[in-house]
This record gives C-alpha cells, sequence and structure tokens, in this order.
C-alpha cells in the first residue's frame, strides 16, 4: 500500500494518471481533484461587483518583461461602506475568488456593524487571474511569477491604490484569510504593517513548513477524529486498506474494485480507489461542520459521526472495505444524485490548477503516517519528492524557504513579541490546525468554520469564537482611530 500523502497538499492531483506508488496530494481548502478538465458549474449569486486591477507581473525585479501588466480579479461589496470607514480584505487563496467569497460568509455578516468596505482578491495564476492567458501554466518561464511573495505584492499594491481610487487613504485596513489564505493574512500583517492594521487568520498552517511540527501531526489529527466518533469505525478504515492491497494482487482485480465502487468506467488503477477512500475522510475530518454545509462537497452536519454510524451500523461480516466505501460515499453522494462514481474522472471546478506548481517550489510541507494513524504508516522521501518535481517542470523544491522568508523555529516567539494584531482562530477537529499557532482555539472546531456565516443553528461555542473575534477587530479600530 501506498504511503502517506506528502503533501502540501493543497492539490497535487494533477495528473491523469496517480503511479501505485504514489499518494493522493491535499491542501489546506480544496476538494480533491485530478484537474483533467475544467469544469462547468454554475456559480453562486454574490452580492459584489466584479472589478480587474492592472497588476504588475514581477514587483521584485526591473527586467523589461517584469512591468508586464495583467488584469487580477476582485470582488468588491460596499452597501454598508461610507467614506473613511475600515476595509476588509480577503486575500484569495489557490481557486477562483468566488468559491472564498460564496463560503466566507463572516465578514458580510459583521459588514453592517463596522459599516466596512469588503473586497475579495484572486491570488495570481487562480481563477480569472492569468498573467499569460491560456499560456500561464505552459512552462516554468511563465509559472515563475507563482509564488506567496509576488502574491502579496499584488494584495500591497491593489489595497493602496484602491484607497487612493477612493479618497479614503485613512480608512484602515484588516486582511482576513482561511488556510493558505489565513497564512497569507498573518503573513501580510508581517510584511505590510503600515498597510494592514490588523488579521484574522483562520486554521493558517504556518508551521507545517521544515521541521517546526511533527511531519505526523496531520495524519495523526485525521484518526483521532475518527477514532473519538467510535473505535470501531477507526479499527475498519485503518484495516480496509490491507484488504484493498490484497485485492489488488488478484487476477480481475480492477473488475472487482470498478463494481465494489460502483464506478462508472472501469478502473485502471486500484490506486484510484485508494486515493478516492483517502480524500473521503481526509476532507471529511476537515469539514466535519456542526452545520449542513458544501463547501468541499454537500455534507450534513457533522459528517465525520455519520460516516462512522454507517460504519457501525453494518454487520461485522461485511468485509471492512465495504463498511469503508459506504462511509466514503457520504462524502461523494449525499445528496444521492449520483448513480455511479466517476473516481478517476473528477474535474476542478474551481480552477486550482497552479496549487500543483505551488508544492513544487515553496509550499513543501512534509506529511507521514505513524502507526497510530488510520492510514498506512509511512515516511517522507525528499528526494524522491524532488525527482517528481524536476521531472513535471523542471524545477526543485526549495523545502527551506518559507521558513526563511516568514519565519521558523522563533515565528512563535516572533509573532508575540512584534506580530500583534494577528488572530490565529484554529479548531482542535481541524487536522491543519495542528500546523498553526494556537490564539484563540475551539475543542470542535472545523477548518475555518468560524469564517462560515452564522446560522440559527450554530453552537454557543461557535457563536462565541466569532464574537471574540469581532470584540478583538473592534478593540483594533477603536485604537487606529484614537490614535488618528
Amino acid at each position: 500500500m501506498a504511503p502517506c500523502l506528502s503533501f502540501f497538499f493543497l492539490f497535487l492531483f494533477a495528473f491523469s494518471a496517480i503511479p501505485a506508488n504514489s499518494l493522493p496530494t491535499f491542501f489546506p481548502g480544496a476538494a480533491y481533484q485530478s484537474l483533467i478538465k475544467q469544469a462547468k458549474i454554475s456559480k453562486p449569486k454574490l452580492p459584489f461587483k466584479t472589478h480587474y486591477f492592472p497588476q504588475t507581473l514581477d514587483h521584485f525585479t526591473f527586467q523589461p518583461k517584469s512591468s508586464k501588466l495583467f488584469y487580477q480579479k476582485y470582488l468588491i461589496n460596499s452597501d454598508y461602506w461610507r467614506k473613511g470607514a475600515p476595509i476588509f480584505v480577503y486575500t484569495g487563496n489557490e481557486g477562483n475568488i468566488e468559491w472564498f467569497a460564496a463560503n466566507t460568509g463572516f465578514m458580510l455578516d459583521i459588514a453592517p456593524k463596522f459599516k466596512a468596505l469588503l473586497v475579495f482578491i484572486e491570488h495570481r495564476f487562480y481563477g480569472k487571474s492569468m498573467p499569460f492567458g491560456k499560456d500561464s501554466y505552459q512552462s516554468a518561464k511563465t509559472l515563475g511569477y507563482l509564488n506567496s511573495q509576488q502574491a502579496l505584492a499584488d494584495f500591497a499594491v491593489l489595497i493602496t491604490s484602491l484607497k487612493q481610487n477612493l479618497s479614503s487613504e485613512a480608512s484602515p485596513v484588516v486582511v482576513f484569510g482561511g488556510s493558505y489564505g489565513g497564512m497569507l493574512a498573518a503573513w501580510f500583517r508581517l510584511k505590510y504593517p503600515h498597510i494592514a492594521i490588523g488579521a484574522l487568520a483562520s486554521s493558517a498552517p504556518i508551521l507545517q513548513f521544515d521541521k517546526l511540527i511533527p511531519w505526523s501531526s496531520f495524519y495523526d489529527a485525521v484518526s483521532q477524529d475518527f477514532k473519538d466518533v467510535s473505535l470501531n469505525c477507526y479499527q475498519v478504515i485503518k484495516g480496509s486498506w490491507a484488504e484493498l492491497e490484497a485485492m489488488s494482487t488478484q487476477k480481475q482485480a480492477l473488475a472487482e474494485l470498478s463494481k465494489t465502487f460502483r464506478t462508472c468506467k472501469s478502473l485502471h488503477s486500484t490506486a484510484s480507489a485508494r486515493d478516492w477512500l483517502w480524500t473521503a475522510f481526509v476532507y471529511t475530518s476537515m469539514v466535519n461542520y456542526p452545520t449542513k454545509a458544501d463547501f468541499m462537497k454537500p455534507l450534513p452536519a457533522y459528517p465525520v459521526q455519520k460516516m462512522c454510524k454507517i460504519i457501525d451500523k453494518i454487520p461485522s461480516g461485511a468485509t471492512k472495505l465495504s463498511r469503508a466505501f459506504a462511509a466514503a460515499s457520504l462524502y461523494y453522494n449525499y445528496s444521492r444524485s449520483e448513480n455511479c462514481f466517476k473516481i478517476e474522472h473528477e474535474v476542478d471546478g474551481h480552477g486550482l490548477h497552479g496549487w500543483d506548481w505551488q508544492t513544487c517550489t515553496e509550499m513543501v510541507m512534509p506529511m507521514t503516517c505513524s502507526k497510530e494513524s488510520m492510514f498506512p504508516p509511512s515516511g517522507f522521501d525528499y528526494e524522491e519528492f524532488a525527482e517528481q518535481c524536476q521531472m513535471k517542470y523542471g524545477v526543485s523544491p526549495r523545502p527551506h524557504w518559507i521558513t526563511t522568508e516568514f519565519g521558523g523555529e522563533r515565528i512563535q516567539k516572533v509573532l508575540k513579541r512584534f506580530g500583534s494584531n494577528i488572530i490565529f482562530s484554529n479548531g482542535m477537529q481541524d487536522p491543519w490546525s495542528r500546523g498553526g499557532i494556537i490564539s484563540l482555539v475551539t475543542e470542535k472546531g472545523a477548518h475555518h468554520v468560524d469564517f462560515r456565516s452564522a446560522t440559527k443553528k450554530d453552537p454557543k461555542w461557535l457563536i462565541q469564537l466569532r464574537k471574540q473575534e469581532v470584540e478583538i477587530i473592534q478593540k483594533w479600530l477603536n485604537e487606529y482611530y484614537a490614535d488618528l
């Protein structure tokens, strides 16, 4: 069985065929995708106006090509804003900006209180913000302009220009971000403190790099989420991989797996079935929200509990693999609209292509599976990882660059001393929170759950968390206006 996913996974799923000895790659905020083709999905109706900003290609050199412009997409809601009031900016993630705007209702909820202007900026090389149009992913020559430092500079230039155009230079700016966007929000506050007075970074795994935390922490956390619900559930999933491996050695393995997994088309690789299961359990752990949601897929409240309930109800005589499949089906077919599963033909509906490049350059987040994990034990082989990146892009990863650029072993002390006005909110049911700095922590919180729109069914702990965040932001603004 393949080793644990060594991914900084925000989507290293850019292969049309996945080798049997590789693992699925995930990222802090997106659904499983194979990126075979771009999906045509219905876009949510959002209360924002779309704009495009003429952005500089390269902020850090003065070569002739660096002055090339591309049009960066951003969304604005000015329904409650008045001149001089705060500007709340979402630092875009690895995907089209509408996706994140649709799943960050918290900012819309609090805008009336603060009379805030809301701005969602799309990350370069994602969505419609393509510096080289259709050729943006052509090679390392174009993708070389895709990195977090350029993205942060984009945000700084756009925000500064926007304030000037609105004749509201005195408006204080607070940046918001979840997951990778949360890292960007925190780093933006550190790099551009003269532009943003504060940052709310939700589920930001800024310690997931280098050797700042144990490499097994992510998968240990996923496993613990299931184990806390049901020891039997955890053991069934843990044992299903061996059954899958044993089945893969049989003569009619692919035909049998295709039948077991109810695939729309015959499987070409047993690794596809493994990745399908793996993805369902990882992302369900991440989005174990207390209310219904459809950030990744349409899911019920507390989907981990629902998965384990499915496993626990099936008679013990059934195979562990069949029970694991039944549980994973909740993730892919909670709406009961699928008659079969397109396991090898998932599509990218959010424009996530660029994350593969980012993981092969600066976003190197080593991950392993310990013996305590419900996934097969494994280590992280940097040489093998680097070889794959060389084959795909002709580049070598820089595993120490993020800690060099933004802070390494002493980052927590640096943030405590100099990085004031940064809220790190983390939920202990979110595996990415094991790679973040704890500031506001909730025992039952999932992946940036605080950024979701408020509902009548929200538990008291979530209501209290958001209340704390609003109070802290109000304090920052009060101090800013008092100094002004």
